[in-house]
């Protein structure tokens, strides 16, 4: 059965987003930059032969910005929360068959990177993306089996954030892992970009 990726979305508003990145290059320029990130991924994330949904923080937030996707594609919203109960209330409500859940500030994210966590699906239970500060840009659940815990009492916006998600998965559970990317979060991370992939 094909799969569904949701790309979690919020609009690109000065000062509501990437407040780490702003306050050291600016809310306006930060804003800037995760507009083209999110622009980006959306596109990437409609590369393969499956299911794509935006999944956006608020619908009323995104007005106006909407052109950033590609119109075709179905919205979601992601509820109220923290990360983990945004993101476990849309894997729960996701279509039947595996789901996956990719951020929008890994600009390195490829279809290929798409494609393999679906084909890790197929033997694990679970896939992760991880990146270089400890959380991860992509998580995928194979759904055959009930993941009840995940998500609880993990540490948002650390170098534990992964580590902490794994924990709450049950322990049969089979985890497989994807290449490891740099997420946008702070100026330092801007190395990993480089010149061409931010024009």
């Amino acid at each position: 059965m094909r799969g569904t990726v949701f790309v979690f979305a919020k609009a690109p508003r000065a000062g509501a987003v990437k407040t780490r990145l702003a306050a050291d290059i600016g809310a306006a320029r930060a804003a800037a930059l995760f507009r083209i990130m999110t622009e980006r991924t959306a596109a990437t994330a409609t590369e393969g032969d499956w299911r794509t949904i935006i999944a956006v923080d608020s619908a009323s937030a995104l007005a106006g910005w909407d052109h950033l996707f590609p119109p075709h594609l179905e919205r979601r919203a992601q509820g109220p929360g923290d990360l983990g109960a945004r993101m476990g209330r849309v894997l729960r409500a996701a279509p039947p068959g595996p789901a996956i859940i990719i951020g929008a500030d890994a600009p390195g994210v490829r279809e290929d990177h798409i494609q393999g966590a679906f084909q890790a699906l197929r033997g694990a239970d679970a896939v992760f993306g991880p990146a270089a500060d400890g959380g991860y840009w992509l998580i995928g659940l194979a759904r055959r089996r009930a993941a009840p815990g995940l998500f609880a009492g993990v540490r948002w916006s650390t170098a534990s954030a992964l580590d902490d998600t794994l924990k709450t998965l049950p322990a049969t559970f089979k985890t497989a892992m994807l290449e490891t990317l740099a997420d946008i979060d702070e100026a330092r991370d801007l190395v990993h970009l480089g010149a061409r992939s931010t024009r």
